[in-house]
């Protein structure tokens, strides 16, 4: 049978209680993506994208050039890396060549497994629906099969689990409680709802991937940088790995007996429209958003806080996709918690994301310039959270080494972190 594309598409909101409410209709023709709001959405509910769509009922027509020509909205439901590999097997298993689908046929794909509240109907006829009978560790080792190379065809569970973004091999699961050992891809009540990063010899950090991101995620609760929740699994034998690192999705509510609800998610890339592949975004830019979104001065210092984390850790991969917000039911806004944050240098040193035009090593009037909008009164105050961020850091080979990070990675990251505070510091402090 003949592929035919998506033209239309009716977009779901699911809210915290977990009712579902139609939020507008996408379309398609020659001319691009056209998205309108449904007027009883609008007559309760804040818009889901304040800085690029218009809260009425006329139409708002995507930019072809960016977001594979959606509305950056609803780009954010599309995966990327991992997600895409995945639905392009099973486009190929169907005799459909990827080039031929559209970014219209892939929402169709997600339906309503994208992280966040939005979901998309009707859903792709290609899309698995039945859960395939594996555990965690099946899941675990199929997707390194995948992802190094070694397996063609891939475990419809696999794909069910496959549509969060980053590039890494992951999974969407749901677990009651804190039985792993008995999750599922598809979601059951009172469950929780979690994303598993699996490793791989090919990672820059192998398999020890997921044990340095949590070393970095327990840095970042101790400096209050509100990291998501995590856990570390054992993992099988032949995978290769000590552990993976699972974490709790933060836009999934357990509403207990209920059915689950949702927050509405919006990464900086699809609010601010600009294209995480390439550096695109300022720290200064995502601080300003970041207070005029959120209405308030604290999230702007949250940010600098945060930016300057990754300036001394050594986390140059802070791309534009690596930075959220929630939407509650009443339309309030708050930054998403601080995820995807490791170890992650660049052959240059160069970040994704610039410190007041310096993509490296910014000098001292560019780190004011960033307090400044960031709301600290005086550069004193901005100053007193370098140090603190400095004295953090300086935990990491203790932090990684109780968490089973070997002694020559800790080292090795080690050295990196005390050349980068040394440059930061001569600048900054």
């Amino acid at each position: 049978m003949a592929h035919k594309t998506i033209q239309k598409l009716l977009v779901h909101r699911r809210l915290s209680n977990g009712n579902m409410i139609d939020a507008g209709i996408l379309a398609q023709n020659k001319q691009g993506v056209f998205f309108q709001y449904d007027a009883s959405y609008l007559a309760k509910f804040g818009n889901l994208s304040p800085f690029t769509l218009r809260a009425d009922t006329n139409l708002n027509l995507a930019n072809k050039s960016l977001h594979s020509g959606l509305h950056g909205v609803f780009a954010d439901a599309l995966p990327d890396g991992w997600g895409l590999l995945l639905q392009d097997r099973i486009f190929r298993q169907n005799d459909l060549l990827p080039a031929h689908i559209t970014a219209m046929d892939r929402l169709a794909f997600v339906g309503d497994k994208a992280l966040g509240g939005l979901s998309f109907s009707p859903v792709s006829g290609y899309a698995s629906s039945a859960e395939d009978k594996t555990s965690l560790s099946e899941l675990g080792i199929n997707a390194q099969k995948v992802f190094d190379g070694q397996a063609q065809e891939v475990l419809a569970a696999l794909v069910a689990a496959g549509s969060s973004g980053g590039a890494r091999p992951k999974a969407q699961i749901y677990v009651q409680g804190s039985k792993f050992d008995e999750c599922h891809t598809i979601e059951q009540k009172n469950d929780d709802a979690w994303i598993v990063k699996f490793t791989s010899s090919n990672l820059a950090l192998g398999h020890e991937e997921g044990l340095c991101e949590a070393a970095y995620l327990t840095l970042a609760k101790q400096a209050n940088l509100n990291p998501p929740q995590w856990t570390l699994l054992n993992a099988p034998k032949q995978s290769g790995a000590k552990q993976w690192l699972a974490l709790k999705r933060f836009d999934f509510i357990n509403n207990e007996n209920q059915p689950s609800g949702r927050l509405h998610m919006h990464s900086a890339c699809g609010l601010l429209d600009t294209d995480f592949r390439t550096p695109s975004l300022d720290y200064d830019d995502l601080i300003r958003a970041s207070r005029t979104l959120c209405k308030s001065p604290a999230v702007g210092q949250l940010q600098f806080r945060r930016a300057m984390f990754n300036l001394l850790a050594c986390n140059h991969d802070d791309h534009s996709k690596n930075w959220a917000f929630l939407q509650n039911d009443h339309g309030a806004w708050q930054p998403a918690p601080f995820y995807d944050v490791t170890f992650s240098p660049h052959p240059f040193g160069e970040h994704a994301t610039s410190f007041g035009g310096y993509g490296k090593t910014p000098p001292l009037k560019a780190a004011q310039k960033l307090a400044h909008s960031a709301g600290f009164a005086k550069w004193s105050d901005a100053k007193l959270v370098i140090e603190e961020t400095v004295d953090v850091i300086e935990n990491f080979q203790e932090t990684a080494q109780s968490l089973g990070v070997s002694l020559s990675t800790s080292k090795l990251i080690t050295k990196q972190l005390i050349t980068t505070r040394k440059a930061v510091t001569a600048e900054l402090l």
